[in-house]
């Protein structure tokens, strides 16, 4: 399948460039995996099947993630010596949570790279289990809970397993059928194949469904476009921000060109958006519509979001009726989407991973991943077999459209960069920061850019 093919050519890069953390060892500049002892299995001291152990789970605090507590009655009930505890941050405090845990003493047993940092991140610091005995030991096989092989190799470094992929998510589009339907405008594509489906034909329809009025509650805008990370948002136009040997570097590259006339150009394009063209609204809008952290789409203000495929979870309850499209085409032939592959991890510093493995095979189980898909609001599974309940959540949604739009999106997909930089949690937050008086009007991309180039230069050399 096609979209195997390109999870695999990220899965290559990803494996290469973590193996090449390892070949580095000793180097300067960044970390390395070769700077720590990652790998280091402590399955010989699991505490034995018939002791009775606690396992805690340590997740974000929000009902697409802590739907897992759901599951743990039926879990011990087949596995009478384990309880499970689950252990809970918000999105924004995972990692730092996540790292006080670990540094006093009271690390988790089973996570994943829920927040801002991603799992170079985590493997750079020392921080997960080799699964690599636990699987052999248990005669743990991918294909027995459907998961593409080429994924499984996602989290394979150097020929050792450091997670078992659990969640798939996409970049699609979302798009407000009603709103389309009053300003007379046909619906978007699901096919990626249809190459008339550009980014300036989006544009062009955004155009028909934008209405900006003094009144804030009649105001509403044609697109909201969030394709990926900030960092990744040039990639969509053809522009690098980084350089081809991150891939090959440890996930550490040698230059990046965010001042680059090219990257400044994407970057330019999607401003335009809200300045030039104003068919998108600008943040300070937006917050004032939905909130700090809603979504002016959910309030049925925008015709067309793109962003991550976790905004289906809630389509079921939207008050409007809804569709998927694909992503447009911005100029880069080969992607159009961010993929981000969600891993569950075991720890180094778990008291119980043989205990730990079992909850994650329990929690890889098609019984168990059809379940979480109602459980979670429409959590996007890997396992293949569950993924056709999971074409089929949406209310009013076509199964073949979703299904068309995830396998299009995997086959121009290209896996998130946070999954893939080192210290990426501290370029996200930069990027974050230095971009805010840029999407409030207060600087321009000329201004600002430089300055992201030189931070961006100084974090990865750390």
């Amino acid at each position: 399948m096609n979209k195997i093919m390109k999870s695999k050519r990220s899965a290559v890069l990803l494996t290469t460039a973590l193996t090449a953390m390892v070949a580095i060892s000793g180097c300067g500049g960044g970390k390395s995996a070769g700077n720590v002892t990652a790998g280091d299995s402590g399955a010989g001291n699991s505490g034995g099947s018939s002791e009775q152990v606690t396992i805690s789970h340590y997740t974000i605090d929000s009902e697409d993630r802590t739907f897992i507590e759901k599951l743990i009655p039926d879990f011990e009930k087949e596995h009478p010596n384990i309880k499970v505890k689950v252990e809970k941050a918000p999105y924004e405090q995972f990692d730092s949570k996540l790292q006080t845990l670990i540094a006093g003493g009271n690390s988790p047993d089973v996570t994943s790279h829920y927040g801002y940092g991603g799992f170079a991140e985590y493997y750079n610091k020392g921080m997960l289990l080799d699964l690599t005995d636990l699987i052999q030991e248990d005669g743990f096989k991918a294909e027995d809970y459907n998961i593409p092989e080429n994924l499984m190799k996602i989290y394979t470094v150097n020929d050792r397993t450091y997670g078992i992929p659990v969640n798939m998510y996409v970049t699609l589009m979302l798009y407000n059928k009603d709103m389309f339907d009053a300003a007379g405008v046909a619906y978007p594509p699901s096919d990626y194949e249809d190459k008339s489906w550009t980014f300036e034909r989006m544009v062009e329809d955004a155009k028909k469904m934008t209405l900006v009025s003094e009144d804030i509650a009649k105001t509403q805008y044609g697109v909201d476009f969030t394709w990926a990370e900030r960092d990744m948002r040039p990639l969509y136009f053809g522009a690098e921000p980084y350089s081809a040997d991150t891939w090959t570097n440890g996930g550490v590259p040698s230059e990046t060109h965010f001042d680059s006339p090219e990257v400044i150009a994407a970057y330019q394009k999607l401003f335009d958006l809200v300045f030039k063209d104003k068919v998108s609204p600008t943040s300070e809008w937006s917050k004032s519509v939905a909130g700090q952290n809603g979504d002016p789409f959910v309030a049925g203000k925008i015709g067309m979001s793109i962003g991550g495929s976790w905004n289906l979870a809630g389509a079921n309850d939207f008050p409007f009726k809804i569709g998927v499209a694909a992503v447009p085409w911005g100029g880069n032939e080969q992607v159009r989407s961010t993929l981000f592959v969600d891993p569950l991890l075991i720890l180094k510093d778990s008291k119980h991973p043989k205990e730990a493995f079992e909850w994650i095979k329990y929690l890889m189980t098609t019984e168990v991943q059809e379940k979480s898909i109602e459980l979670s609001g429409g959590n996007p599974p890997v396992n293949t077999e569950a993924a056709e309940v999971y074409y089929k959540h949406f209310d009013g949604i076509d199964p073949a459209d979703v299904k068309k739009v995830y396998e299009g999106a995997v086959k121009y997909g290209y896996e998130s960069y946070n999954h893939l930089i080192t210290n990426y949690s501290q370029i996200n937050d930069m990027f974050i920061n230095e971009l805010q008086p840029v999407e409030t009007g207060h600087k321009t991309l000329e201004e600002v850019m430089p300055v992201i180039q030189k931070k961006v230069t100084e974090i990865i050399k750390r």
